[in-house]
């Protein structure tokens, strides 16, 4: 199956001489849902917006279900919803008006029902003919939610769609993200909660510096580059390791009291059985034990580390 959104040799370069994004290639499979992380200004939101046509790029090509997003405009932004970091809503205008507005600017015929069905679910029907200027910081979020819903997208982007809102509107957030899943809604989202990403996603691309330095399955990239630690709480300090563990790499910590071992995710657990075996041969006690393995947030930090490390 052909990829719903195919991005060839991006690259947007500033004229001020900033290099926002390199050459960058990327293809969205259709119904996946795919998470872009990246540190502040890693170029996140110059892809996003390039994409939905609000910047030009320098280079590249960029086909949304087949249509150029350039020569093709029209058609491949009709396909496409935003809902920005930035809450840039009409203060004065009702929350149903606004709504519709955005559904029209689209060609798409009146659909009062669908538009009824968008709102209810983000829960904004009892705020419906409510001057925007009147809402909460979370209800504006939901209308700009539901403006970018509002003309039936197939890829919908999400640029931080959860940043400094409440608990109930992010649960919200992803019940309606996976609904929209299940009804083959493309979705590419960033976010600083690392943690829905590793919850939420499919795949996962790292972008740093402009450049996409790792896209992978989050599941092959948790196994992959994941790793697991186990700390050994010692029944007596030691002031160095034996040479009799040496084969293991460990590292004594904590005054002496803990012994920590890291290996990879994908090894087996027989590494951990050996260990603690050997360290009973050579008389070593323990009194409890403790494991850890790598999060998708562990992971893009030592990725985002080791390439500023390289770059240096």
């Amino acid at each position: 199956m052909p990829a719903i959104l195919s991005i060839s040799n991006l690259t947007k370069t500033y004229a001020s001489g900033l290099q926002a994004l390199k050459s960058t290639n990327l293809e969205i499979e259709r119904g996946e849902i795919f998470a872009l992380l990246g540190p502040n200004g890693a170029g996140k939101t110059t892809l996003i917006n390039i994409v939905c046509g609000i910047v030009t790029p320098t280079s590249g090509v960029i086909r949304a279900d087949g249509h150029d997003i350039q020569s093709d405009y029209r058609a491949a932004r009709s396909l496409i919803g935003l809902v920005p970091q930035e809450l840039a809503t009409d203060t004065f205008e009702k929350v149903w008006n606004t709504v519709i507005f955005s559904r029209g600017l689209f060609g798409r015929a009146p659909n009062k029902a669908f538009v009824e069905r968008v709102l209810r679910d983000l829960s904004l029907w009892e705020k419906r003919n409510d001057k925007i200027m009147t809402l909460s910081g979370g209800m504006k979020r939901r209308v700009m939610i539901a403006k970018a819903l509002a003309h039936e997208p197939q890829i919908l982007f999400l640029d931080e769609p959860t940043a400094g809102v409440d608990v109930e509107l992010r649960r919200d957030m992803w019940n309606l993200v996976r609904g929209l899943r299940e009804t083959g809604v493309t979705i590419i989202l960033t976010t600083h909660y690392i943690e829905e990403a590793q919850e939420m996603a499919d795949r996962v691309g790292v972008i740093n510096k402009g450049e996409l330095i790792v896209v992978e399955e989050k599941t092959t990239l948790m196994k992959k580059l994941g790793k697991r630690q186990l700390t050994v709480y010692l029944q007596t300090p030691m002031r160095a390791i034996p040479a009799e563990l040496a084969d293991w790499q460990l590292v004594l910590k904590a005054d002496g009291c803990e012994l920590d071992y890291t290996f990879d995710a994908n090894e087996q657990r027989k590494g951990i059985a050996s260990l603690l075996t050997r360290m009973r041969e050579v008389g070593i006690g323990f009194r409890d034990l403790n494991t850890h393995e790598s999060s998708l947030e562990d992971i893009f930090v030592n990725l985002v580390s080791e390439r500023n490390g390289a770059a240096r």
